[in-house]
């Protein structure tokens, strides 16, 4: 499955970082950064845990 990232929503909090820190990281900028476009193996609960963790409704999965 594909992470899809909408940027105007996205406020850098880093909900998704706490979840799967192996997938999503916030820079110093506050920008959010994916280490992978595509859900690793073996993350995909903490990786659906941060979609519907976020509450800005930035992240979404697409397959």
């Amino acid at each position: 499955m594909k992470i899809v990232v909408d940027r105007a929503r996205c406020t850098g909090l880093g909900i998704c970082e706490s979840f799967a820190p192996e997938v999503f990281e916030v820079d110093d900028n506050g920008d959010l950064v994916l280490s992978a476009e595509t859900v690793p193996e073996g993350l995909e609960s903490e990786v659906e845990r941060a979609v519907t963790g976020c509450p800005t409704e930035a992240l979404r999965l697409q397959p």
